[in-house]
This record gives C-alpha cells, sequence and structure tokens, in this order.
C-alpha cells in the first residue's frame, strides 16, 4: 500500500499553520501567528511549502484541515480552502476539530472530556471514548456544569481550565490534565492519517465546528448552497 502524502493546514485561531506528512515522517511544518491577513496567506504559504520540498499539487493524495471551534471567519477561510482543493484535485479532504487535536496529543485514556477556551470565562467540552467523540461539544461553565453532563468513572479531564472542572463533579476520580494543541499541524496531518486509514467510506466534505451561534444577526437573505 502506498504511503499517503498529506498536506493539513488551519486557520481556525490566530496564525496560519500547515504541515506536510509523508507516513511517519513530516517533511515540513510552518506556523506563522498573525491576528489578521490568513486569506491573504494561506495559499502562498501552501504553495512555498510543497515548492520547498519539490513537489506540486498533483502529488498530494489527501489534505486535513482544522474546522474549530475557533475564529469565525478564519474557520471558513481553510475550511473553503480544504474544499476548493479537494474537488480540484480529487482527494479526500478531512476535517479535524480542535477537540479531536487535544485528545490526540494528550495521554490515551478510555474516557476523556476535551476543554477548550470560550468566551466569558465558559469553556466548549466534547466527551471521547476509546478515542472517539460519543457526544455533541457543548459550553458550560467550568465552575457549575449542568446537570445533564454525566461523566463515565475514572474519566480524565483535558484542557482549559480542567482542574475546575474535576473539582466541580466531587466524588469522581477525574484526573486534570491542563494542556494546549503544541504541535498542531502535525497532529493534524497524523490524524487526518490515521482517519483515512481506518476502515470504512471516505470521509465527508470538512464543514466549521460552531459550538455556538455567531454574535452578529444573521442576514435574511437565504444562504448560498454548499455543493456536496
Amino acid at each position: 500500500m502506498n504511503v499517503p502524502l498529506i498536506l493539513g493546514f488551519d486557520t481556525s485561531v490566530a496564525h496560519c499553520a500547515a504541515a506536510l506528512r509523508h507516513g511517519d515522517n513530516i517533511l515540513l511544518s510552518r506556523t506563522e501567528d498573525m491576528t489578521r491577513g490568513q486569506a491573504e496567506r494561506l495559499m502562498p504559504l501552501l504553495e512555498d511549502m510543497l515548492t520547498a520540498e519539490g513537489l506540486g499539487w498533483c502529488d498530494l493524495d489527501a489534505l486535513g484541515v482544522g474546522t474549530g471551534p475557533g475564529n469565525f471567519t478564519g474557520i471558513r477561510i481553510s475550511v473553503s480552502a480544504a474544499r476548493g482543493l479537494a474537488l480540484a484535485l480529487g482527494i479526500p479532504a478531512v476535517g479535524i476539530s480542535a477537540f479531536e487535536l487535544l485528545a490526540a496529543e494528550a495521554e490515551p485514556a478510555e474516557h476523556q472530556l476535551v476543554s477548550l477556551p470560550a468566551p466569558r470565562g465558559s469553556v466548549y467540552v466534547q466527551l471521547f471514548t476509546g478515542g472517539r467523540a460519543s457526544e455533541p461539544p457543548r459550553q458550560i461553565e467550568p465552575h457549575k456544569p449542568p446537570a445533564d453532563l454525566l461523566l463515565p468513572s475514572g474519566c480524565q479531564v483535558i484542557g482549559a481550565q480542567a482542574t475546575q472542572i474535576a473539582n466541580a463533579f466531587a466524588g469522581a476520580a477525574l484526573p486534570a490534565t491542563v494542556a494546549t494543541i503544541t504541535t498542531l499541524p502535525e497532529t493534524l496531518t497524523r490524524v487526518a492519517q490515521d482517519s483515512l486509514a481506518a476502515p470504512g467510506t471516505l470521509p465527508q466534505p470538512p464543514a466549521p465546528l460552531y459550538v455556538r451561534s455567531a454574535d452578529a444577526a444573521p442576514p435574511r437573505d437565504a444562504p448560498p448552497v454548499i455543493l456536496p
């Protein structure tokens, strides 16, 4: 079986991050911090990386892209780029959430509650079982989780305000790990590779992950149709 060449990238937060992976080898990885300008920088960055390795777009076997949650516009920049490239090149694009990335970087555990920073001191959380998301993500207050958030015994809390969340579940064995995604583009390509190697159908086209509604009011016009 041929080892796939995967290009992964993310603009869901204040950066342009990308990596090229060939099997177990990271050929190149770059992260450029920026609060604006990702739309203008992303494609030249990807082009430069391919050129630096003597590669072209047609050499790619798959794409991985970060889907958030994060900056509303930033997520759409990278997801739309991935969908367009996948359609033009005839290769799969794998959408990967920040929850999946943090779970992949943490120590393995049967049950994980992954926590990401959210506005006004709250957090976004998602429960993982056996390395896979087992419930939809939701927004909670870390000091007072909702009563219907039931965690399995021994669940590990990972990420933003992990200690506060674990302490809120009195009497349960909940080791807390305060962690951040330290190797985002490299981990993104690894998760994409694992997803493509798993048995089953090809992944669905990536879509932005928004846990909560946008602060701005939606337009009155009907939204554009997204092609499958």
